[in-house]
C-alpha cells in the first residue's frame, strides 16, 4: 500500500468519525448510555468522570484495527483506519476536553470564526439539564449558532440550567 493510499484511508477515517461519533452521541450517548454520559453534564467532582469510560469504549476498535492491519496479517489499510480513529480521538479530546472544558489549565481564547462557533455550539449542547432537547452534537462541525439558540427557545421539552435561561432572557 502507498504512503497517499494510507493517508487518504486515513483522512476519509477522521471524516467518517464525525458523522459515528454525531450518532452515538446523540442516540447512544443520549439514550441508553445516559448513565454514564450524565455525569458530564453535571459538574465535576474530581479529574475522571463516568463520561470517561467512553475515551476507552471507543479505542477498542482503534487498537483492533491496528493490530489487525499490522500483526493480524490484514491489509495495512486496516492498521491506517486505525490510525484515524485515534486522530479522531486526539481531535476530539484537543477539541472538547482542553479547549472547551478546560480539563488542561490554559489561557487559549479561540478567535477564528469556525472555532468560535464549535466552543459555543457544544456551550449550547450543554445549556439543557436533561437527555432531551439538546441540541448540536457533534465535534467538528455544529451548525449555526443562531438556529441552534432557536431550536433551544423553541423546543418546550428542554430544561435549561438557570445561567442559560438568563442568558436566554437577555
Amino acid at each position: 500500500m502507498t504512503l497517499g493510499t494510507g493517508l487518504l484511508i486515513l483522512v476519509a477515517t477522521i471524516a467518517f468519525m464525525e458523522g459515528f461519533a454525531y450518532a452515538m452521541h446523540r442516540w447512544v450517548m443520549h439514550g441508553f448510555m445516559w448513565f454514564l454520559h450524565e455525569s458530564h453534564h453535571r459538574p465535576r467532582r474530581g479529574w475522571f468522570e463516568a463520561n470517561d469510560w467512553f475515551a476507552f469504549i471507543f479505542a477498542l476498535p482503534s487498537i483492533l484495527l491496528i493490530y489487525l492491519g499490522t500483526q493480524g496479517g490484514l491489509s495495512p489499510g486496516f492498521a491506517w483506519a486505525g490510525a484515524g480513529v485515534a486522530g479522531y480521538g486526539m481531535i476530539y479530546f484537543g477539541f472538547h476536553d482542553v479547549i472547551v472544558h478546560r480539563r488542561l489549565k490554559h489561557g487559549w481564547r479561540p478567535k477564528s470564526a469556525y472555532m468560535r462557533r464549535i466552543v459555543q455550539a457544544h456551550r449550547l449542547h450543554h445549556a439543557a439539564e436533561t437527555k432531551q432537547g439538546t441540541v448540536s452534537f457533534g465535534f467538528l462541525y455544529a451548525p449555526p449558532v443562531r438556529r441552534l439558540k432557536a431550536e433551544l427557545a423553541s423546543n418546550e421539552q428542554v430544561r435549561l440550567r438557570a445561567s442559560s435561561t438568563a442568558r436566554r432572557a437577555g
